[in-house]
């Protein structure tokens, strides 16, 4: 008998214990990360051949202390190396661990090499060569403390590689956890089994092989013990006779489907290669429009991987799906079971079902989970499904809130508005609507909230969102918004450059024209809640000379332009909402020396300029210490010295409109009175509808000469 380790992921070990008992093993032990047992020669070969959940299969050679890196070489040069394997064999060392003197794993590596070759060199005049690629024979050594295990890996390439798979998707399970879902799930071999989104194909070519009972190490071209001195050929070829000869191709359906083609012709070729694609029907179809390839069938098991993500950007798809899987599940497969495995549990909720069992695992180094349900039979009077929301507050509130300003927007020509705005305290998010895009904006977290009950939160108002506005995937974006520092305000969060045109109010007879970016930046190039300002702008400039002060993207300019304006002068610092405010202007006709635009510093252009002005637009961050100003800038502190530079550029009989959306903004009146400037608070005249809610969304200022 020989004491053996086989190593497995995270979380399979007690699956792992059951496997190798049933192929043969004895005294078997659970260790962290694998299952310690006895194996005759026999065994060994089976559990290597016939394991398919673990991924290497170790053969300790010797166990030590050592207490100085000398006694690390001196106890691994002793051993009979000659004895092991020859010396035109290549080898390779794999260290792990560290202590006081083996400060890192290349240094404990290199000093086991050495050994070993100086070994050799003294007992044949020779020395073996070290290859890092395709080795002939791998040590293992782990170092605890001071203690040392050498192992010398007789798997070879891990075991999960089969070698059957030559190519996969862009998230592929490996062959081994591929196994341990099938066995978790509870499938039979007589099951008829569907993997809606089977990507490369893996659980399938894994559960058609078990049912066929294929050896998962059948197809393997090397193994780590063929140049082990102790191999036994003869034994080794008698146990892959004995396995080719009992494989019994399986009757059952295996069915996969996937709406990437190329996707699908790598699982049809890996199934070509693990011997069983006569076994598996792919077929290309999207997982939001599945039916039951077996109507006819009412029983049957759907095990699957769905695609999760880590970036924000992708949680609306992913919820979307998830939530349209639920759907089609419920509608289309009563009385079969279900078993997805997932590194996002909060996306299984989406399904709207509730799980029998769940087991926890590793994929790599992300935690997932693997849920298996029950489909209830429907009832004949049911005919089509039901989709509940979890947060049935928001639901609620946000079709009331649709029903009232879809309405509203419609008789003021508006295709941009906002449709809730953290209306219920504990669902903390804006959402907007331009055109048929929608945008939800999350308000980051306190930092003492449960990261997790967060997350959850925000799938629920994601999900809620797509079902009342009836929206597809596509539809949605999702930002989070925080307090934003110096470069991140202009912080670019993609490069989609997917920009789109927009209307607003019309003035002089026309329809103002926007063009919007809802993925790119965090704002989108219009900011709703100054709607009625920039209407008011286009009202009053008729023949006037207009200056916009940190204009952004140029919104007002437009109206201003439209509105009869005899020059426009539009100032922001950043090149990029220049460009953008240029495109606006053009898109709406205004175009010539009079519509001049000026990249600077607002608060060095106040400073230094001459020129005169009827009516200033300035719209100022709250507060602002970018790089390219040479002091911070906070508006509460320093809106006096604001008004005085903007007294110096208005006309006599001249408006300044001043708005900005500092919470709680206090004009100071006395100083106000010294400037001999007079300001009327018009906030509540410039919000629309959809901003009634939010009253400290800006304040807003008609100021003007004494």
């Amino acid at each position: 008998m020989k004491a053996l380790f086989a190593s497995t992921s995270r979380g399979l070990e007690e699956l792992l214990k059951k496997e190798l008992e049933h192929i043969g093993a004895a005294n078997c032990k659970i260790a962290q990360g694998g299952v310690y047992f006895d194996a005759d020669e026999q065994t060994l070969y089976q559990s290597l051949l016939w394991s398919r959940l673990a991924s290497r299969i170790l053969l300790p050679i010797a166990e030590f202390d050592i207490y100085s890196d000398l006694d690390l070489y001196s106890c691994v040069f002793n051993i009979k190396w000659t004895d092991i394997f020859a010396v035109d064999n290549s080898f390779v060392i794999n260290f792990v661990g560290v202590n006081d003197f083996i400060r890192n794993s290349q240094y404990g590596a290199l000093k086991i090499k050495d050994a070993i070759v100086d070994n050799f060199s003294r007992h044949t005049d020779l020395r073996p060569s070290v290859a890092k690629q395709d080795p002939d024979i791998r040590i293992h050594a782990y170092l605890h403390k001071n203690r040392v295990t050498l192992s010398l890996d007789l798997s070879g390439n891990s075991l999960h590689q089969r070698g059957y798979r030559q190519q996969t998707g862009q998230a592929p399970l490996k062959e081994n956890l591929a196994a341990a879902i099938i066995q978790r799930s509870g499938w039979q071999t007589d099951e008829p089994l569907l993997d809606p989104m089977c990507g490369s194909g893996t659980l399938l070519i894994e559960a058609a092989m078990i049912a066929s009972k294929i050896p998962p190490g059948l197809h393997r071209k090397q193994w780590g013990f063929f140049a082990w001195k102790g191999f036994n050929p003869t034994l080794w070829n008698d146990i892959l006779f004995t396995a080719k000869h009992n494989i019994c191709k399986s009757t059952t359906p295996f069915i996969g489907y996937d709406n990437n083609p190329a996707v699908l012709e790598r699982a049809k070729q890996n199934a070509l290669q693990a011997g069983v694609a006569d076994l598996i029907t792919f077929a290309l179809q999207d997982v939001t429009q599945l039916t039951n390839p077996l109507p006819n069938t009412t029983n049957g098991m759907i095990i699957s991987n769905p695609p999760y993500g880590e970036r924000l950007e992708s949680e609306p798809a992913l919820i979307a799906l998830h939530s349209a899987l639920g759907q089609q599940i419920k509608q289309n497969f009563a009385g079969w079971r279900l078993s997805l495995f997932s590194g996002a549990p909060q996306l299984l909720d989406c399904l709207q079902m509730r799980a029998d069992k769940q087991f926890k695992a590793k994929n790599g180094p992300l935690d997932c989970v693997q849920k298996n349900y029950a489909i209830a039979k429907r009832d004949n009077a049911e005919s089509t499904p039901v989709q509940t929301i979890a947060a049935s507050d928001f639901a609620n509130r946000l079709r009331k809130n649709r029903q009232k300003l879809e309405k509203w927007a419609s008789l003021e020509q508006l295709e941009c508005y906002r449709l809730y705005d953290a209306d219920l305290p504990e669902y903390n998010v804006a959402i907007d609507r331009y055109k048929d895009k929608v945008v939800i904006q999350e308000y980051a977290a306190p930092k003492n909230i449960d990261p997790q009950k967060t997350r959850q939160r925000l799938f629920d108002i994601i999900n809620a969102t797509m079902s009342v506005l009836e929206l597809t995937a596509d539809q949605l974006i999702l930002k989070t918004r925080e307090k934003q520092k110096g470069k991140q305000q202009y912080q670019k969060l993609g490069q989609k450059q997917d920009y789109f045109l927009v209307h607003e109010y019309p003035i002089g007879g026309r329809k103002t024209q926007f063009w919007v970016n809802v993925t790119d930046y965090l704002d989108t190039g219009l900011f709703l809640d100054h709607r009625l300002a920039r209407k008011m702008i286009g009202e009053m400039s008729a023949g006037k000379d207009f200056l916009n002060l940190f204009a952004y993207t140029g919104t007002a300019t437009v109206y201003a332009g439209l509105g009869g304006a005899k020059t426009t002068t539009t100032v922001d610092m950043s090149r990029t909402y220049l460009q953008w405010a240029d495109r606006n202007l053009k898109q709406n006709g205004l175009t010539g020396k009079k519509h001049r635009l000026i990249q600077a510093d607002c608060l060095l252009y106040l400073a230094q300029s001459e020129d005169q002005f009827d009516l200033i637009f300035i719209d100022p961050p709250t507060f602002s210490n970018s790089k390219r100003m040479d002091n911070t800038f906070d508006v509460q502190r320093d809106h006096l010295k604001l008004m005085a530079d903007l007294k110096r550029l208005l006309r006599p009989n001249g408006t300044i409109i001043f708005s900005n959306n500092k919470r709680g903004f206090k004009m100071d009146a006395e100083g106000m009175q010294k400037l001999r400037l007079t300001y009327q608070d018009i906030t509540n005249k410039t919000l629309s509808l959809d901003f009634k809610r939010n009253k400290q969304i800006h304040c807003c200022f008609i100021v003007k000469h004494q």
